[in-house]
């Protein structure tokens, strides 16, 4: 696939580097004279000098040939423009980063449909959703998000004491606007009908609204947890730390953010609304002692500096903080953190890198759909609704879906949902659904 990438930073050098991997022909877009030259000496792939958001600069990068248009700079000016350029002349697919305050912003001004953006993430807000999936979900065994963390994915064991056992999909009346996708049993997954019967021990797939899926988890697994009377300590309160710290207060959890710099504490004091911020360092031993962490459920260290991640993360678990998270911005020390930091106390390593190219990858298909995740014969799929297809302008219910295929989001403009009988679907929208590897032709066939 001919892929252009914009920005030869962290995240664009990292992607860079793993798509020339798997074979796909990139350009690299860089106006950083130093950036482009180690570029170019260390990955596979065509280095161009320049600004990405100039039409002679595109030109030059054969932006009309390319199947997948990435910005990835700190300027979101840049992204935008340079995006909704490469679209004009015929990029098709355009991928645009995002700084997270502007993003969540989106239900004010449709930056998609007015920039001709195909999709639009903010690297901040998808390390932010990783690290809150071990806080807001402990007991799961899987946490995924869809349509950029309005649908949730939770994969969660039926407990022994679940009122749920013993009776059929249909009699057990889950939430309105959450779905049972998926049921695994003895090793094997398949898509449950209405009279498929829930045995303790059984593996549920759920998605929904996340605050919807808080008490159906708390049914399927029988747990107290109460995600609101977590205390978190959170170190560092830039980009990837006020992303986090927001999540986590729409949720009503107990925050303090540790932030060494007065300006930044500034900031944040007028920015979040119930987190404490603490004007201090935590790397110091005694300063931890002193703000008590060994009272923290979770400590998560998400600065700038590995080092001070992993060494914050060690001393607030050898003080007593029940769980550490880690933000780890190179990849590979991130995944052997992850493989060896429970022995340590770091329950687990978040690369912001990683995260990227994970939500980028269902991009890289010459199909007319993604395959966001599979699981065994099934797959959860994210596709376009054309115009003119079977589905388009018709209920939920007006469709004969083919077999062994669960609809579980639906998303029109900046509105996502878990779609119901008497939702309508119209062109444009993006549908999520759960399917059978023997019934995608069929599914791809009614939006197509």
């Amino acid at each position: 696939m001919d892929i252009i990438i914009v920005g030869a930073g962290e995240i664009g050098r990292y992607l860079a580097q793993e798509l020339s991997k798997q074979q796909h022909s990139i350009s690299v877009i860089e106006q950083n004279p130093t950036l482009a030259l180690e570029l170019e000496q260390a990955v596979d792939a065509k280095v161009i000098l320049g600004d990405g958001s100039k039409a002679s600069t595109l030109i030059d990068a054969h932006v009309e040939n390319c199947k997948l248009f990435i910005a990835l700079t700190n300027d979101n000016t840049v992204n935008i423009v340079s995006c909704s350029m490469a679209k004009k002349m015929g990029a098709t697919e355009v991928l645009c980063r995002m700084h997270p305050r502007l993003q969540s912003q989106e239900w004010l001004f449709d930056y998609r449909g007015h920039f001709g953006l195909d999709h639009l993430f903010s690297s901040e807000k998808l390390s932010a959703l990783e690290l809150s999936k071990y806080i807001r979900n402990p007991d799961a065994l899987a946490v995924e998000e869809l349509a950029s963390g309005k649908i949730e994915l939770q994969q969660l064991r039926v407990s022994p004491k679940s009122d749920l056992v013993g009776k059929t999909m249909q009699e057990a009346k889950f939430p309105d606007k959450t779905r049972v996708a998926l049921l695994g049993r003895k090793g094997e997954s398949f898509i449950p009908t209405a009279e498929t019967i829930i045995l303790e021990r059984d593996i549920i797939t759920v998605f929904g609204e996340p605050k919807r899926l808080r008490d159906l988890s708390k049914r399927i697994i029988q747990t107290e947890r109460v995600v609101k009377d977590l205390r978190i300590a959170i170190f560092g309160g830039g980009e990837y730390g006020f992303a986090l710290a927001q999540m986590l207060e729409a949720w009503g959890c107990k925050i303090r953010v540790f932030e060494e710099e007065e300006k930044r504490c500034q900031f944040l004091s007028e920015q979040l609304q119930s987190s404490t911020i603490i004007h201090a360092d935590a790397t110091m031993m005694d300063e931890l002692k002193d703000e008590q962490i060994d009272e923290a459920d979770f400590f998560v260290a998400t600065s700038e500096s590995d080092e001070d991640n992993v060494m914050s993360c060690l001393q607030a678990h050898h003080l007593g903080a029940k769980k550490c998270l880690t933000l780890i911005h190179r990849s590979d020390y991130a995944r052997t953190i992850s493989r060896v930091g429970r022995n340590l106390g770091i329950r687990a390593a978040i690369s912001p890198r990683e995260a990227t190219r994970r939500d980028i990858e269902r991009f890289l298909t010459d199909d007319q759909f993604h395959v966001v995740r599979s699981y065994s014969d099934n797959d959860v799929i994210e596709m376009l609704v054309r115009e003119g297809s079977a589905v388009d302008g018709k209920e939920v219910n007006e469709v004969e879906w083919p077999p062994e295929c669960v609809l579980i989001g639906l998303v029109h403009e900046t509105e996502a949902i878990v779609p119901g009988a008497k939702d309508k679907m119209s062109a444009g929208d993006l549908i999520y659904a759960m399917v059978s590897k023997s019934s995608c032709k069929k599914f791809v066939k009614l939006l197509k």
